[in-house]
């Protein structure tokens, strides 16, 4: 996608709909981050290599859509900055993310070989299904029981940030 905004955002289909928030590759790698509890500007830039002025431009989409919300927070020189937190509509782009990742194993291939990243239910340690149901356990597990593990990242899982109990604006 070339990073326009699409001209469906009231479209009768969910999917273009859905396409337009979230249609671009940066919003998709910004919202992995933001799910894995990133939440400062620097962090963003720094992680995924991209240009401020695009990143500006994504998060500023991602705020506009209610996807993240900004919380001021003050660095250590004291200057205010804001932090860019989940929303509960931002934490609910998981299962997609999830859909997402394991498309990406099945039809992808990584340039190096790399152990496949695994969603896994921290209460027990075993590999979630699609829909999050735990097969070890026989329960589904909430938001705050998954982990990622990215073993080409880390060989430990990373918990899932929650969605800031601020409202979007």
């Amino acid at each position: 996608m070339s990073g326009q905004r699409s001209s469906h955002p009231g479209a009768a289909c969910p999917i273009a709909r859905a396409s337009s928030v979230v249609g671009d590759r940066w919003i998709l790698l910004i919202m992995r981050n933001a799910t894995l509890g990133m939440t400062r500007f620097d962090a963003f830039r720094s992680e995924l290599g991209i240009a401020d002025n695009i990143l500006s431009n994504r998060l500023g989409r991602l705020l506009d859509a209610g996807l993240l919300t900004r919380v001021p927070y003050r660095d250590e020189s004291g200057r205010g900055r804001h932090e860019y937190r989940l929303t509960a509509a931002g934490a609910d782009l998981l299962p997609v993310l999830n859909a997402l990742a394991a498309w990406g194993e099945a039809h992808t291939s990584p340039a190096e070989p790399a152990e496949p990243m695994r969603v896994l239910h921290s209460v027990c340690g075993h590999t979630l299904d699609a829909c999050r149901f735990c097969e070890n356990c026989g329960r589904e597990a909430v938001r705050g029981e998954i982990a990622w593990l990215r073993p080409w990242r880390s060989p430990e899982p990373v918990a899932l940030a929650d969605a800031a109990l601020e409202p979007a604006r």
